[in-house]
Formats: structure tokens, C-alpha cells, sequence
């Protein structure tokens, strides 16, 4: 791919090494990441800041050229690639944020923001599901900006594409919609290359996919062969390369002086690209005040001043409101004042309830359905797109996007979800229908396992509020936290608004709910189940005579980060705890010396009826506090789970 990717950056991409956050720059993106050499590389000789040391030190520890590309650890890296298919389809996400942000702030003689999206992918990126879901999307959404380069070598790991994968790849693209168009030389045809990617300029309203044919591991003994693919070539190899290529066999990273001078070039004149666009920005800022203002707030990812005031606020005498419901007012009293948010569902937006009343949808004007203004995305029912495609989109830099769908099927979406962690972007999953208590669907929609398995992946928040001011704690914390994606599991059934939460108390992940000195135990849940135990507590004290108190930890991660001294006042020593959450139990035994939960698959009937075959009643939490009480009774000095010799938190 080095010929293709030097008639695209020394030719067509803009760019400001000196600047790689200049907004209206292109964007590139490698989604076959295993090749991300090439990519360091580029930016090495282009002039980010990579050094030679940098590049020598490829694969190592602590280096900023690590195995595949990390968008935080590399300057020049726009997304974060490594799974196949995850690239192309975050490029789609890049694709739609511009359309959208250059069809909200650009005004006449004022195209601010006009830049393409460019995507390297292979045959496995074309082989994972994400990538036809993303594709497919593209192809609707008409999006002109996006041109995807397919390096058609006919090899995979197992060697030749044709055990495996012998689908007509245009054919495909063509029903999705997208242009293509094909190079059959791109071992040597630099002008077939370019004129394949201006044709591809040109077209506006189809992305382009433009097959290029390439000789995997070309000039090397291994080519056209998967013993090239993830193996470094022998000294002798290596050697004979270099010599065919008129470069000295006996040196090693050395560039020559004319190929520096020739990528610096370019280099300049893309500073100066960018120095043209500031002045044009200077322009745009004195006769468009307001939306300069507000393009510069979301550069600097900072929200409106004083957005917060639009969170709803709950006391107990208010209505029982499923938390699905309580999501859909924040998004109605939010979207007003956080115009950054963009939305969507795959599918489910009844379900869901992600879509405010008067929201536009973002269509090409041409179907009649929206426009690129349009703030609420049309998934389909592409889970994995929906994910990998908000990758993109946060990584834009002017968007802040949520998606809905039911939180069993989050896990459809498990890959994107982990890159968005890594990635540390600010995404929100707004997955509802957030436990057994969605009744009649039954085992196939009820999640059992899904909060167990992202709590445990590293830089995610997984919220599941109990009532209205914990959702509206969610959102506060998901919106304020620049570098940490969210899950927010909500209910489909109604929850009482609690007496004693409030959202100061909730953005600290865990507190007190209901306290009760002297206790003889702490109930410690999430959740629809909190209000079951608020009930427990009345339970225990009128038909045994037993003190409880009630903590609510809405979500782990931000618990987690609390102050040791804090977490030991929500969950202190002398007393036992109980955790009670319709789900696996696996994680609890961090906060609680005894777990209630569900480790099998949930059943199919009517929520309160599902509930009670599962005994999630105040009856049936009430006779495992007992239990609970009775089994640590001559526990001497009971120490709380916070209490241990260190925190396991790198």
C-alpha cells in the first residue's frame, strides 16, 4: 500500500503536522491496522511528532508506535484500530460527523468545514459483519466525503482468499450504494491511482470504494504469499529489497534528505491551508458571533455554561416513572441547550425512547426524510455499526453522540464498545429494557451477564439508575467526563422516585440511601431492585424486628474513584452486607459480603410475575438478610470488602 498511500498524502490529503487537531484537516484512517508501520511512517516523514527513536522503537514498551494504531498515543492517529472492520466503520462515523457539523456552521462563502474521509481497509475488514452493517448505512446516508481504498491482495492470515472469501466485493458495494471504481495495477500505477481518487472527489453524493490491486509483501521473496503477513523478513530478504529498491543494504533507518525535503513540502503547504482557514474563521467570527462561539466551545470540549440546570429533578411525591422514560425527559430538556448531541437507535426508538418530539433526522435532503442538520440517526438494525460508527463520530471533535437499543443486545456490539473505552471517547449507550423485568420477551432479551461483563472492562461507566434523579446524575456524569464512555441500563418497568436520592449524592457512583443507626445490615443495590429493598427494610422491621440499612450504587466505576475514607462510610466495617441485583452476581463480592442475584438464564412471563418466580420480593431479599445476619453473627469485627490490603485500580 506504500504506492497508494504516497499519491494520497503527497497528492490530495490536507493536513498541519505542526497541528493534527486543525479541524477542517482530512482525515485518515488504517483501518487493516496490522499495517500500521506504513501509518508511522507517513507520519514520520510528513513531520508529526515521531521520531526516528519512535520508530525504532515500534512494538516496544511505552512507545508511541504501538502494535496497532492507539488515536491517544500517537500524534496524526485519528481512531483507534485494530479489530478488522472497526476502521471503515468509524471512517463512516468521521464521514457523517462533517456532513453534519459542515451543514450546521457552514454559510455562504464560508465553507469552513469541507474536508474528506479516507479509509485504507483489506479483505478482513471486508469479511467482519461491522463493515457491511457501516457500509450499508454509508450507502444510504449518500455520503460523497467518505473514499475507501480496499487493498486487494487476495491473502488473510490463512493464506489465499479464495479458501474463504470469493464474494463479488463490487457488486456488493454497488447494491450498497457506494461508487466504485477499480485500479488494477497498484503496485505501479501512480496515475490510475489518482485519477481513481479524483473521480472519487468528484462524485458527491455516493462514497467511493476503489479496488486496488496490490502485491502483498511486493519486492520481498515472500511476495504475493501470507508467510508475509505478520512475520518480519529475513536479514537476506531484507537485504536483496533494499538493493532492488537502490537503497544500501548495510544501513537501517535512513531517510534520504530529498525524501524529507519532498514530505515537508507539503507539509508547508498544508500549514499554510490551515493559516488561509484561520483567516477565514476570523472572518466567519465577526459576522457569525453565535455560531463561531459555539464551534470553538465544542473544539475545546466544553459544554454550554450552566447546561446542568436543564437536569430534571425528582422528589418522592412525584410519579413512578420507568428509568427508560426518566432518560427520554433528560433528552428533552437537554438537546435544547447541548447541541452537540447526536443521536439514534438501532431500531428501537419506541422502545427506546431516545428521539426528542421535534427532532430532525439526519438524512440526505434528496429522500425527504431529514437533512444533514438533522440531529437523530436511523440505525437500522446494526448494533455493531451503531457502536463503531459513535466511535467516529466522538472522534470528530464537534460531536458528543448516544445510540439506544436494549442493553442484551449492547453486547452485539461488545468490539466497538471495548475500542470506545481504549479509545477514551465520549460515547453514550442509552440501552434500555435493562433487565428480567422487560417480562414477556423472555431469556433471549433478558440480560443476565451483559453488566458483569462491561464492568469489568477498564474506562467504561455502567450506570443503572434507580430512580429520576439518578438518571439525570447519569447523564450528568456521562456528559461532564470527556475521556470515559457510558452505559446506561434503564428500566422498562415503572420506579418510585426514592426518598433520599438526589443527584449530588448519585454522581459519586455509591451512597446512603437509607440509613438506620444501630443496623444489623446493610442492603446494597441497583437499579429496579433499590426500591425492592427500601421495601425489605419495612419487612425486616415489622415482622422481625431487624434494623437494615440501604445503599444504592448506581455505578462502580465512579464509586471506584471515590476516596477510601468515603467508600468505608457507604460500606463500613462492623456490619454485614447483602447485594441484591437481578443479574450475575459476579463483581459484587468487591462491596458486599453476600450476593442475591441471578446466575442463570431469566423466564418468560409478566415482569412482577418473573420477579416473584426469581423471589425479588421484599419477602424474599428480607429471608437472605436473614440469612445473611444469621451466618456472620459470631463474625467477630467484621471488616467491609472496601477494607482490603490494597485497591485493585491501575
Amino acid at each position: 500500500m506504500a504506492p497508494v498511500a504516497h499519491v494520497l498524502f503527497n497528492r490530495f490529503m490536507r493536513f498541519n503536522p505542526k497541528n493534527p487537531k486543525w479541524l477542517n484537516r482530512d482525515r485518515f484512517v488504517l483501518s487493516n491496522g496490522h499495517g500500521c508501520m506504513l501509518q508511522y511512517a507517513l507520519l514520520h516523514l510528513y513531520g508529526y511528532a515521531l521520531s526516528m527513536d519512535d520508530i525504532k522503537a515500534f512494538r516496544h514498551i511505552d512507545s508511541i508506535t504501538p502494535g496497532h494504531p492507539e488515536a491517544h498515543d500517537t500524534p496524526g492517529v485519528e481512531v483507534t484500530t485494530g479489530p478488522l472492520g472497526q476502521g471503515i466503520s468509524n471512517a463512516v462515523g468521521l464521514a457523517i460527523a462533517q456532513a453534519h457539523t459542515a451543514a450546521v456552521f457552514n454559510k455562504p462563502g464560508f465553507d469552513l468545514v469541507n474536508n474528506y474521509t479516507y479509509c485504507f481497509l483489506g479483505d478482513g475488514c471486508l469479511m467482519e459483519g461491522v463493515s457491511s452493517e457501516a457500509c450499508s448505512l454509508a450507502g444510504h446516508l449518500q455520503l460523497g466525503n467518505l473514499i475507501a481504498i480496499y487493498d486487494d491482495n487476495h491473502i488473510s492470515i490463512d493464506g489465499d482468499t479464495n479458501q474463504a472469501f470469493t464474494e463479488d466485493v463490487l457488486k456488493r458495494y454497488e447494491s450498497y450504494g457506494w461508487q466504485v471504481l477499480v485500479v488494477e495495477d497498484g503496485d505501479h500505477d501512480l496515475e490510475g491511482i489518482e485519477a481513481a481518487i479524483k473521480k472519487a472527489q468528484e462524485t458527491k453524493d455516493k462514497p467511493t470504494l476503489i479496488k486496488l490491486r496490490t502485491t502483498i509483501g511486493f519486492g520481498s521473496k515472500q511476495q504475493g504469499t501470507h508467510g508475509v503477513h505478520g512475520s518480519p523478513l529475513k536479514a537476506d530478504d531484507i537485504k536483496q529489497l533494499k538493493e532492488k529498491f537502490g537503497f544500501n543494504p548495510e544501513q537501517s533507518f535512513v531517510v534520504p534528505q530529498q525524501v524529507y525535503d519532498h514530505c515537508h513540502k507539503k507539509a508547508a503547504e498544508g500549514a499554510a491551508l490551515e493559516e488561509q482557514w484561520n483567516k477565514l474563521l476570523a472572518q466567519y467570527a465577526e459576522k457569525y458571533k453565535a455560531e463561531y462561539d459555539d464551534l470553538v466551545r465544542r473544539l475545546k470540549g466544553e459544554l454550554p455554561q450552566g447546561w446542568e440546570k436543564a437536569l430534571p429533578v425528582y422528589t418522592p411525591s412525584d410519579a413512578a416513572v420507568a428509568s427508560r422514560k426518566l432518560s427520554e425527559i433528560v433528552l428533552t430538556k437537554i438537546h435544547a441547550v447541548l447541541p452537540e448531541l447526536l443521536g439514534g437507535s438501532a431500531d428501537l426508538t419506541g422502545s427506546n425512547l431516545t428521539r426528542w418530539k421535534d427532532a430532525v433526522d439526519f438524512q440526505p435532503p434528496s429522500t425527504g426524510l431529514g437533512d444533514y442538520t438533522g440531529r437523530y440517526i436511523r440505525y437500522g438494525v446494526r448494533e455493531h455499526g451503531m457502536g463503531a460508527i459513535m466511535n467516529g463520530l466522538a472522534a470528530y471533535g464537534t460531536i458528543i453522540p448516544y445510540g439506544g437499543t436494549f442493553l442484551n443486545f449492547v453486547s452485539y456490539a461488545a468490539g466497538a464498545v471495548r475500542l470506545s473505552s481504549l479509545s477514551r471517547v465520549r460515547t453514550i449507550w442509552v440501552a434500555t429494557h435493562d433487565s428480567i423485568g422487560l417480562g414477556e420477551d423472555g431469556p433471549t432479551h433478558q440480560p443476565i451477564e451483559t453488566l458483569a461483563h462491561f464492568r469489568a472492562l477498564p474506562n467504561m461507566m455502567v450506570w443503572r439508575p434507580a430512580d429520576g434523579n439518578e438518571t439525570s446524575a447519569a447523564y450528568y456524569v456521562a456528559l461532564t467526563s470527556k475521556h470515559t464512555p457510558s452505559i446506561l441500563a434503564l428500566s422498562r418497568q415503572n420506579l418510585p422516585q426514592l426518598e433520599g436520592s438526589t443527584i449530588d449524592k448519585a454522581i459519586k457512583g455509591g451512597y446512603v440511601l437509607h440509613e438506620q443507626p444501630g443496623a444489623d445490615i446493610t442492603l446494597v443495590s441497583t437499579g429496579s431492585e433499590v426500591c425492592i429493598c427500601i421495601d425489605a427494610v419495612k419487612e425486616l422491621k415489622e415482622k422481625h424486628n431487624v434494623k437494615a440499612r440501604v445503599v444504592s450504587i448506581p455505578c462502580f466505576e465512579v464509586f471506584d474513584l471515590q476516596s477510601k475514607e468515603y467508600r468505608l462510610s457507604v460500606l463500613p466495617d462492623g456490619i454485614p452486607s447483602l447485594s441484591v441485583e437481578v443479574m450475575s452476581t459476579m463483581g459484587w463480592e468487591r462491596y458486599t459480603h453476600e450476593q442475591f442475584g441471578l446466575n442463570r438464564f431469566g423466564a418468560s412471563g409478566a415482569y412482577k410475575d418473573v420477579y416473584k418466580k426469581f423471589e425479588f420480593t421484599p419477602e424474599g431479599v428480607a429471608k437472605r438478610a436473614l440469612a445473611t445476619i444469621d451466618f456472620w453473627k459470631d463474625v467477630p469485627n467484621i471488616r467491609s470488602p472496601i477494607n482490603r490490603a490494597f485497591q485493585q485500580i491501575i
